[in-house]
């Protein structure tokens, strides 16, 4: 029996849909990809739990810049934890067929961890802006109490507005295919397959997307637009070298997460993309810069780098004295 025809009974029996997830199912090797995502899931929670680690132990780490990356390395972790595992029980165990609450609580777990991505770096770039074209305020500005509200007030507003984006995909009725041609109880493949009119969901889809996708990007670029305007007004070489040197892991970071999402979607906007590619694309979006942003955070920040040797230094000091 086909996905449609068994979805199409259930619809019947039951009056709330049971979907099916496609997709992987036609890709060439997609064992190999799963390997692959199981590796990465792997090493995104020993590096993600490495640098939390380091941020709890080490003192001078203890300042809004370093909660804020604490913050990232929590996302990163969730990020990973929502999607690969759910991917590996789907495909290698053959779990394509999903409940219609379940699924709704995929959608928003997922949409939730990666609109948290893009918030988070938008969260960088402030830190980043107040430390830089701001100086002599930072530290009355920008405290570890205020850039805890500031994560509080980002998680509960992201939290309602998708709640309410998942409570406008309960209202739809599913009349005919119920098989989502993702990895994920995606938002937009979901509400397409609806009978009824979504129009409040594409209005709603795009306003989430502008908030949380475009106006990030635009808020970061303008920060940086500052940033460089004010290393203009620093007369000597190094100190323009040490000011952009704390920018740089933030800018990588940037780059990683907002230049595939962007690829992908002009892509499929302009020249179109086989259905194929734009899921495997979408799930390294999702998957790889969770795993990358420690390990760049990590290599690329002094401060990070001495707080590893000091701690290795006082482990080999404990032992000699042991």
């Amino acid at each position: 029996m086909s996905p449609n025809s068994t979805t199409m009974s259930v619809n019947v029996a039951f009056g709330r849909p049971l979907f099916y997830i496609n997709g992987f199912s036609n890709m060439l090797y997609a064992n190999y990809y799963f390997i692959f995502l199981s590796v990465v899931y792997v090493l995104t929670i020993l590096a993600n739990a490495f640098l939390m680690l380091i941020i709890c132990v080490e003192q001078s780490l203890h300042n809004p810049k370093y909660v804020a990356v604490f913050h990232l390395a929590v996302v990163d972790t969730c990020c990973s934890t929502v999607v690969i595992p759910f991917v590996i029980q789907t495909f290698i165990f053959n779990s394509q067929f999903i409940v219609f609450e379940a699924c709704l609580a995929n959608m928003f777990f997922v949409h939730f961890f990666n609109g948290l991505q893009s918030l988070s770096l938008v969260l960088l770039a402030y830190d980043r802006f107040i430390a830089i074209c701001f100086p002599l305020h930072y530290h009355t500005v920008n405290t570890n109490t205020k850039m805890i509200i500031i994560i509080v007030a980002v998680w509960v507003i992201l939290s309602v507005m998708l709640l309410v984006l998942v409570l406008l995909v309960s209202r739809l009725s599913f009349c005919k295919s119920t098989v989502i041609d993702s990895y994920f109880c995606d938002h937009a493949p979901v509400y397409t397959l609806a009978c009824n009119d979504t129009s409040t969901n594409y209005i709603f889809a795009v306003i989430l997307i502008s908030l949380f996708l475009i106006v990030p990007m635009v808020i970061i670029i303008l920060s940086y637009a500052c940033i460089i305007f004010q290393l203009f007004k620093i007369a000597s070489r190094e100190g323009k070298r040490k000011a952009l040197k704390t920018c740089t892991s933030h800018l990588i970071l940037v780059a990683i997460f907002f230049l595939p999402i962007l690829v992908t979607y002009t892509t499929s906007r302009v020249f179109g993309i086989h259905p194929n590619a734009r899921i495997l694309n979408n799930s390294l979006s999702a998957t790889i810069p969770p795993l990358l942003n420690p390990i760049i955070y990590t290599l690329k920040t002094e401060e990070i780098m001495e707080s590893i040797k000091k701690l290795h230094k006082n482990s080999k000091i404990f032992q000699v004295k042991s």
